[in-house]
């Protein structure tokens, strides 16, 4: 089983070592320095969640725009998918708390720490546990590692996560750390849930799942800003939401979204 979970293994060991420097190297940092760090970090997120979801919504319908019928309408179709994804998968996390289950995850692993506010804590783990595992690199890499033993994208995604595990945990400090775990069972259970179904899927789902994360990572550049604190857990359920959706639309009006023939 390496060749499913070699890309998640070295992707979490990167976490580690990131997040360990950061904690060192942090308590011997000035609070402006730590809140700097803090700020271009968010900054960068954003970047990060303007490529995936305006972007990547943009390449997209240039894609698959010629092979349906009635191209002209078709971003507006997959912004209904995006939109539909994002307020229905918004009720089934806030339905479920998965906001207050998570923090509270946070706070039980960090009563077996000591040293650390129990808040701040819990922020760092919501907080990088949305960024390691909401994106492109994260979707493609588990499928491309799972369904074909391609570990690459997930090695690529280890080297920018163990740089981004250092600058949180510099400011956020244990609950970074924490993270490895929502790493290695996220990435790994996607990792392992393609190589069970052999084929991943379509192109247009994973696109439209890589859009919605996008979004998700938006709203985790905001809240490390301190524009608007937002419960990024319960915007989750969202990115798993498209293929559910397209499929129903295609069942239902073949050729909507995707080919007749697909």
């Amino acid at each position: 089983m390496w060749s499913v979970f070699n890309g998640t293994i070295i992707n979490a060991t990167a976490v580690a070592l990131g997040s360990l420097a950061g904690v060192f190297v942090g308590a011997r940092l000035a609070r402006r320095y730590q809140q700097v760090v803090l700020d271009a970090l968010g900054l960068v997120t954003i970047v990060m969640g303007v490529d995936a979801a305006v972007l990547g919504l943009a390449n997209t319908v240039q894609k698959f725009a010629p092979l349906v019928e009635g191209g002209k309408s078709y971003g507006a179709r997959l912004a209904m998918v995006m939109i539909g994804a994002l307020l229905l998968g918004a009720i089934i996390g806030t339905a479920l708390r998965l906001q207050g289950r998570v923090e509270s995850l946070g706070r039980w692993i960090h009563r077996y720490l000591a040293g650390q506010n129990g808040h701040v804590f819990a922020e760092g783990f919501v907080t990088a546990s949305v960024i390691f595992c909401v994106g492109p690199l994260t979707l493609v890499g588990c499928l491309e590692d799972g369904a074909h033993g391609n570990p690459s994208w997930l090695y690529i995604k280890a080297l920018l996560d163990g740089f981004c595990a250092l600058a949180l945990a510099s400011t956020l400090g244990w609950g970074v750390l924490a993270s490895l775990l929502t790493v290695v069972i996220f990435q790994g259970g996607l990792s392992l849930l393609a190589y069970w179904a052999a084929e991943p899927l379509d192109e247009l789902s994973l696109a439209m799942m890589t859009v919605v994360g996008g979004v998700v990572l938006l709203a985790t550049g905001l809240t490390i800003l301190e524009i608007k604190k937002l419960p990024l857990a319960n915007l989750l359920p969202g990115i798993f939401l498209p293929p559910l959706i397209i499929g129903a639309a295609q069942r239902l009006t073949p050729g909507l979204l995707l080919p007749a023939a697909w």
